[in-house]
């Protein structure tokens, strides 16, 4: 096994800023005692975290592999795992992971592992990736060890992984891939998790303050009162799916969110349409969280301000729950319209920095330049 001469074996996480760098610096707790246990006759293991934007400016796995080679070079690093939260590709394949053994690494994209059990998933990937590296050669020439562990039991049992092609000329010595709607999803599912949507609603705070606005001006507005209480519930429901698209399709417009790419291969137009898809679904779940926190605030504003006997005055019927559920739901709508409008005043930067992940906003201002030129 690589080993050094202190007789502990140094395994370098180097993960890319934010959500890499925080699951590496969490498993690198207890990586530690795990892989002597499974590694077994005495050894030892000193695990190192180092955070720095390894794939800025490339997504090209041939490009990032020499980078990492580069830098554990230049370091006392028996091993180095690569972390990053970027959805890697390598012959129309969603990448799993890529070995070297010869030089002791390994790239791991977080994505194709999924939204769910993330830490447990990607812990267990790094511990099968560190001891393949650091294992005994079953044969005696160049390339990774013929008893090779595979990683699927890591991943999902409902996304298999599959060995990948190798170029000739390519650092990695093997390579595990997921392909197919299964993989697909898993990697989209990943990709909204690490674009973290639920920080889009305090990211935009000029359309929260306008969503709230607007809430608390029609919570009391007598012409609302009358259309809630005349609207049925399917047409509440339409109204709801409305703004909801509508706050959806205005963020996406407004900043610019869309990737359409000037290539014209199959993979650049499948990449393009993971991309969109995933940015659909981030803005969607982040306007969902948004809207079901409007219909909480305002059904706590109308328990306080409203009065009983104006509201039946008003509209003949009676203040009871099922009024303040009805109100507060074609408020929430009314006030995500608002929130549309308001999120105008925010800055394109503003709206990205709230959508996406560090690693993502870095690709596509690369892509941006890149159309530029």
């Amino acid at each position: 096994m690589r080993m050094s001469s202190q007789g502990v074996t140094v395994v370098a996480l180097l993960a890319d800023p934010d959500a890499p760098t925080e699951i590496a610096q969490r498993m690198a707790r207890i990586l530690p005692a795990r892989l002597a246990d499974k590694s077994g006759q005495g050894r030892r293991f000193d695990v190192e975290v180092v955070s720095e934007p390894f794939t800025a400016g490339t997504e090209d796995l041939p490009t990032l592999m020499h980078r990492i080679v580069d830098r554990g070079s230049a370091q006392n690093w028996d091993i180095v795992v690569a972390l990053t939260d970027l959805p890697l590709h390598s012959h129309g394949r969603k990448l799993v992971v890529d070995l070297s053994h010869e030089h002791g690494l390994a790239l791991l994209s977080l994505p194709t592992l999924g939204g769910l059990r993330l830490q447990t998933r990607a812990r267990r990937a790094v511990e099968e990736a560190v001891l393949s590296l650091a294992g005994p050669r079953a044969t005696g020439v160049e390339g990774p060890p013929q008893s090779q562990p595979l990683l699927a039991p890591f991943v999902s049992r409902f996304a298999p992984i599959h060995p990948g092609q190798v170029g000739a000329e390519e650092t990695a010595d093997l390579r595990y891939v997921v392909s197919g709607p299964r993989g697909y999803l898993r990697v989209l599912v990943g990709m909204v998790r690490a674009n973290r949507p639920w920080r889009l609603v305090p990211g935009l705070s000029k359309a929260l303050a306008a969503a709230l606005a607007t809430g608390a001006v029609a919570t009391v507005n007598s012409t609302i009162w009358n259309l809630a209480e005349s609207l049925s519930a399917p047409r509440l429901v339409i109204a709801t799916v409305g703004s909801v698209v509508l706050m959806i399709g205005w963020l996406i417009v407004d900043a610019n969110l869309w990737h359409r790419t000037a290539e014209h291969s199959p993979e650049a137009r499948q990449r393009a349409r993971l991309y969109n898809t995933s940015t659909v679904m981030t803005v969607g779940i982040g306007v969902v969280v948004c809207y079901m926190g409007l219909i909480v605030i305002n059904l706590v504003w109308a328990l306080f301000i409203l009065n009983g006997q104006v509201f039946a005055s008003t509209t003949g019927t009676p203040l009871d729950a099922a009024e303040y559920w009805m109100l507060s739901w074609f408020v929430a709508s009314v006030a995500t319209v608002g929130g549309a409008l308001g999120s105008g005043l925010e800055s394109d930067e503003a709206i990205r920095a709230a959508a996406y992940s560090k690693r993502e906003q870095e690709r596509r201002h690369m892509l941006q330049a890149d159309e530029g030129d």
